[in-house]
């Protein structure tokens, strides 16, 4: 019973905000207006859930997220459910968030002035760069979950709540994708 009560408001809030989107696509600045504020607080709780080990970032993807969704405003077919379009969109400010942490942990790691010098840094350092080449050519459902899960050091349940994939979904990425990069490694061999 409880269910079906919040199927129907979760109903009622989708109707709501694509009548407000709507409307403020056909002119009225103040529908828009509300749009983008209820929205907000809805990326706002949806970014919280799967970030809750960043919550610094949370307001940073609420904001790309509501500019993205202003600026792809014209492509929303209003015979299509906002919510899907919604979160495709804030799914993927998600997806580039964990990229951009990724590329900047692997940029930035200190340098001790005895380390450049140390040959076996330096293999270690080629190692990283040429993992991160053959990552870069796997598909996102792959390469996440082994950037999170296996380099970062993430649970399957924290991955999953970031990226937005089911547990088993980041399981079968991690396997999958670790089988391709052997896949990869042989052939370069």
């Amino acid at each position: 019973m409880q269910r079906i009560a919040s199927q129907e408001g979760m109903r009622a809030a989708e109707e709501r905000l694509r009548g407000l989107l709507l409307l403020g696509l056909s002119g009225d600045q103040r529908a828009y207006r509300a749009f983008l504020e209820v929205l907000s607080a809805h990326l706002r709780a949806f970014f919280r859930r799967r970030l809750t080990h960043l919550p610094d970032e949370v307001e940073d993807l609420v904001q790309e997220s509501l500019l993205a969704i202003h600026n792809q405003r014209h492509t929303y077919e209003s015979d299509q459910p906002l919510t899907a379009w919604v979160h495709a969109i804030a799914k993927y400010k998600l997806v580039d968030l964990i990229r951009r942490r990724a590329s900047v942990e692997r940029l930035t790691e200190p340098l001790d002035e005895h380390d450049v010098f140390s040959s076996a840094d330096a293999e270690a350092s080629e190692a990283r760069r040429d993992i991160g080449k053959l990552l870069e050519q796997l598909p996102d459902r792959q390469r996440l979950p082994i950037v999170c899960v296996k380099l970062r050091g993430l649970s399957v349940l924290e991955t999953a709540r970031m990226t937005g994939m089911s547990v088993s979904a980041v399981k079968v990425g991690v396997h999958r994708g670790l089988k391709a990069l052997a896949a990869k490694i042989r052939k370069d061999e």
